[in-house]
């Protein structure tokens, strides 16, 4: 199995730390943009695309701040991590998101994120 590379990317939101966290640690929020439907069990959480059902573990949550993720069938140190940034000074909101993609899917992965935080900002009504 090929190694996974590590990306970052970053989209200004307008929105305040804790509307926006609700959207990002919550199956209710989660099925409104990233898939049709989430539920959750604990700390699984079964996102729904089109049918097809994948399982992810919450490792790590720190509310109106971060949560992360680990896919039920990834390596052990792959992990998707969307954490909110304020910028201290301006007091704007950024989604800062984490994720690993094999080589050759990285451009398409961060396609599907830039679909997904357009998504969110449409639902939330950020420009």
């Amino acid at each position: 199995m090929s190694e996974k590379i590590k990306y970052e990317l970053e989209f200004v939101i307008q929105s305040s730390p804790q509307l926006l966290f609700q959207y990002l640690a919550t199956p209710s929020g989660l099925s409104e943009w990233f898939a049709d439907n989430v539920n959750s069990r604990g700390e699984l959480f079964t996102f729904i695309w089109d049918g097809s059902e994948e399982v992810a573990r919450l490792l790590k949550r720190k509310t109106d701040e971060f949560v992360r993720f680990s896919w039920e069938n990834n390596e052990e140190d792959c992990f998707f991590e969307m954490r909110i940034i304020v910028d201290e000074i301006t007091k704007d909101v950024s989604l800062f998101i984490i994720d690993f993609a094999d080589e050759d899917e990285v451009e398409e992965a961060k396609m599907l994120w830039d679909n997904q935080v357009s998504d969110l900002k449409q639902v939330i009504g950020s420009k």
